[in-house]
């Protein structure tokens, strides 16, 4: 066998014995998900202890270094890892903005002391990170920002002041941390003078604000920053060069959004259609329309699996094009949203039921009116083909 065999026979043996039956099934409903943090609520004894026991073993975030709390393992290994726990349908141990988005950028950027305070924290899941980017003024123009951090030195030491606000900060009011972008030169040219900063959600003067969605949820909010202390210490980066966080952090949510585009979540689709509408004398789903549409969604998105898998090697060896992160949000996007709409399709008159615990509190038609921000949120659908236009495929500018 080789070194590769020996690890997949020994992660398949751990996780049966440690990957507990309540997880081991697709997630159905967006309560299920295990996001960690301070507050956290788990549906059940068994989803803590499956983040209890991954992030003991860091493989809540595989390919960070050990000494941060990561499992040090190889890009192959964390493929076999993947490949292992989707064999016996295991929930993801942890859904967290510090894993996708804040952790690859304070490896990047962070101090020593940084990565050594938060990383191991965000890795076992015991703080829950928010994103404080878009602005009401500042959306697809993001460079625009108007939050504000100011200089102030006091008995206690050096720390900013921060006044401003945010708008689209998902899941805000369950945040224990936000990283966020101020403008800290207000005299500088707008892609300059902006800094990126951690800051405590509990601290005095930050306050969140739910905005009730069409889905009838909430999962964005406002955040207001009123005389907020933030210490200096938690400045990531450099002092005005905060853009240079805020793209390479954008990169890895764009990818993250786009890995919505990997159908496998839920039931699949055809039994969902098939239960709906029933199979014909060839006990195939008796609709022929929808079932080419079924096919057609699986085939692209298992291309599009495999162009996640080329890119990851690709950012690993250091050949991965930046706009590459445009391609894969704008395609994810676009594939949940199909997908969204053909669970709509498949559920016949009952996905359009709206209360009932029969359908889970209308869970069909709520997520399909969610994916609709799919291609606003991260940026929008048209900056991201601009993107690759301009970058990707060097076609001239209008």
């Amino acid at each position: 066998m080789t070194e590769l065999d020996n690890f997949r026979a020994e992660t398949r043996a751990w996780l049966e014995a440690n990957c507990p039956p309540e997880v081991r099934k697709p997630v159905e409903s967006e309560d299920e998900a295990i996001w960690g943090g301070r507050n956290a609520v788990f549906r059940t004894p068994g989803h803590k202890l499956w983040l209890e026991r991954m992030g003991a073993r860091g493989w809540t975030a595989p390919e960070w270094p050990v000494e941060y709390g990561g499992g040090g393992l190889s890009r192959e290994q964390a493929k076999v890892l993947r490949g292992e726990l989707k064999r016996i349908d295991a929930q993801s141990a942890l859904n967290s903005f510090g894993v996708w988005m804040l952790g690859p950028a304070l490896l990047q950027f962070g101090t020593e002391a940084q990565k050594r305070r938060f990383l191991p924290e965000i890795a076992r899941g015991e703080i829950r990170w928010c994103q404080g980017y878009s602005e009401p003024g500042a959306g697809s123009d993001l460079a625009s920002l108007q939050t504000r951090a100011e200089a102030g030195t006091d008995a206690a030491g050096d720390h900013w002041i921060v006044n401003g606000q945010k708008v689209w900060t998902s899941y805000a009011d369950k945040a224990d941390w936000i990283f966020c972008l101020v403008r800290t030169d207000p005299e500088a040219p707008k892609h300059l003078g902006i800094s990126f900063v951690l800051i405590d959600m509990a601290t005095p003067g930050v306050t969140t604000r739910p905005i009730t969605l069409i889905s009838g949820k909430s999962p964005f909010c406002e955040t207001f920053f009123d005389d907020v202390r933030v210490e200096a210490e938690n400045l990531v980066g450099t002092l005005n060069r905060g853009w240079d966080v805020a793209k390479a952090l954008l990169a890895h949510e764009r990818t993250m959004i786009g890995a919505m585009g990997e159908v496998g979540g839920g039931r699949p689709l055809g039994q969902v259609a098939t239960d709906s509408i029933g199979v014909g004398d060839d006990g195939r789903l008796d609709e022929p329309m929808l079932r080419a549409r079924i096919a057609d969604l699986e085939v692209d998105a298992a291309a599009f699996r495999l162009s996640i898998e080329r890119t990851g090697d690709q950012v690993k060896a250091g050949q991965a094009h930046p706009a590459i992160a445009s391609m894969l949000k704008y395609y994810g996007s676009e594939l949940n949203k199909r997908r969204q709409e053909l669970l709509m399709a498949a559920g016949g008159a009952d996905a359009l039921e709206w209360e009932s615990d029969r359908s889970r509190k209308g869970t069909t038609a709520r997520d399909w009116l969610r994916a609709k921000a799919n291609s606003i949120e991260g940026g929008t659908s048209e900056v991201q083909l601009n993107i690759i236009s301009k970058h990707l495929l060097q076609l001239p500018g209008a």
